[in-house]
């Protein structure tokens, strides 16, 4: 009996084929997942690294809300020509406090992992307004109504506490302040001492301070705001100019 026959007798027993199709799942399930267990961190600890602002997390879910993770991914691979057109590849540890996190493999826009600080606020809004007045050939939809839409952080604080909740290290300090360091960021005339001591540079984390400023240029805290302060953020946390990535991992 040939190699083909064998195989004929698996495809046409379907009890036989869902026996050795649970066993090579498991058999491929165990080699991933058994090492794991071994493992003090999967996560390698990556200087700069730090949750997001109450006003970044707010846009964050406003991004998710309005589904740019469909057209978007957060994920640059470690190929010649991703990291030519990119920057830097993704690190896991970028994503630690993502919850869900933004990888993925469907890219009808350009990846955003590193999106931040490459174009102006007013270039941000330009192009969230009317995609197709900046980028001729987008098929990206308009979000203008994002500028008229008008937030006051009444429920960032439960979202901090909710992410803190399943991991994400916001402190106590962190939670209590969040409905004020949501105002503060949007406001360059505001006192930010206390934003940055928690989330900037004297908080600890290694990276820079937080920005502030009036991301869409307008009175109020709109979610054009928000979402543009999560923008900015994406990919500037870590210095690749010095970062060094572990060799025994």
């Amino acid at each position: 009996m040939s190699i083909l026959d064998k195989h004929g007798v698996i495809e046409r027993n379907a009890t036989l084929l869902l026996v050795l199709s649970l066993a090579v799942v498991s058999i491929g399930g165990i080699v991933e997942i058994a090492p794991l267990f071994y493992l003090q961190n999967t996560i390698e600890d990556v200087e700069g690294m730090r949750p997001y602002t109450p006003l970044e997390l707010t846009g964050r879910d406003i991004y998710i809300r309005e589904g740019c993770y469909v057209c978007h991914s957060q994920m640059i691979r470690p190929m010649r020509d991703e990291v030519e057109r990119y920057g830097p590849y993704s690190l896991a540890a970028e994503s630690q406090y993502d919850h869900p996190f933004q990888w993925g493999s469907k890219r009808t826009g350009p990846d955003l992992a590193r999106v931040g600080g490459r174009y102006s606020d007013e270039w941000h809004v330009d192009h969230l307004s009317d995609p197709q007045a900046v980028v001729p050939e987008s098929i990206m939809p308009k979000y203008a109504f994002l500028s008229h839409r008008m937030i006051d952080g009444e429920y960032v604080q439960d979202s901090v506490a909710t992410h803190a909740m399943v991991g994400v290290p916001y402190s106590e300090e962190m939670i209590a302040n969040a409905q004020a360091d949501f105002a503060a960021q949007a406001d360059p005339d505001a006192d930010t001492e206390g934003l940055q001591t928690r989330y900037g540079s004297e908080g600890g984390w290694g990276g820079n301070d937080v920005v502030v400023r009036n991301f869409d240029g307008q009175p109020g805290i709109s979610e054009m705001d928000a979402m543009i302060a999560y923008l900015q953020m994406l990919g500037t946390l870590v210095d690749f100019s010095t970062f060094t990535p572990d060799a025994s991992r």
